[in-house]
């Protein structure tokens, strides 16, 4: 049995048994559940490696419960729905969602999304670094932030930031090279991975929370272009 345990969250019986069935037959262990807020008891009690989400639920729905479970971590979730309409799937990832797919889809294809958010976010979970790493310093200063590399910590005017996994790489990335302008693009190969195949706002989202986390961190927009870190790193006069 693998190793992976994955929630499918849909309140159509039909669905929910039928993925589980292709994840089952990847040797996948999988819980079924129709509701939010039984996905949300699960995630307090046994939280699972990845969340398959439907969005139309009743009471509580899909984006309600995505937005709490990316408030608690990072775990993976494939966000699905019948509808296909760009805001919603805008939304979705804004959220936190790390991909979309809309129904009717092949469940082929949904294994093969869960196949490689897999294995693409516990490889970045499992903090490989390269060789070249272990010379690094031991933490890079911007101004008033600091970023411990070791510890993967990081220090706003001597406050510690509660980073979730992906907000601490993202700002670690535009720390070791202050006023570097990156494209969304390379940030996402760098955040994400390359093998990630969402859109490019799901930067745009982990910006806006760094920026909330870490006020008035001086993480600039470069118009048509990307973001970087202004290398006086907001330290006051």
């Amino acid at each position: 049995m693998n190793e992976y345990t994955i929630a499918v969250v849909d309140d159509d019986p039909n669905i929910r048994h039928l993925v589980e069935a292709y994840l089952n037959k990847e040797n996948y262990r999988t819980v079924g559940l129709a509701t939010a807020e039984e996905a949300w008891e699960l995630w307090m009690s046994s939280p699972p490696d990845l969340w398959v989400l439907d969005i139309m639920l009743p009471g509580m729905d899909g984006y309600e419960l995505c937005r709490r479970i990316r408030g608690d971590a990072e775990v993976p979730i494939i966000m699905i729905s019948a509808r296909d309409d760009e805001v919603d799937k805008i939304l979705g990832l804004e959220l936190g969602g790390d991909d979309y797919l809309v129904k009717p889809f092949s469940p082929r294809e949904l294994v093969a999304r869960v196949k490689r958010q897999l294995r693409r976010w516990y490889k970045l979970h499992a903090g490989h670094e390269p060789a070249a790493a272990a010379l690094s310093p031991s933490f890079v200063e911007v101004g008033a932030l600091r970023v411990y590399l070791e510890e993967r910590r990081a220090f706003w005017s001597g406050a510690e930031l509660d980073l979730t996994f992906k907000e601490y790489a993202l700002l670690q990335v535009l720390a070791e090279h202050p006023n570097r302008a990156y494209t969304r693009e390379e940030l996402l190969v760098l955040v994400w991975g390359d093998d990630y195949f969402g859109s490019d706002r799901a930067v745009d989202h982990l910006i806006k929370r760094l920026r909330k986390k870490a006020e008035p961190l001086p993480i600039e927009s470069v118009w048509g272009h990307g973001y970087r870190l202004r290398a006086d790193g907001g330290k006051q006069p």
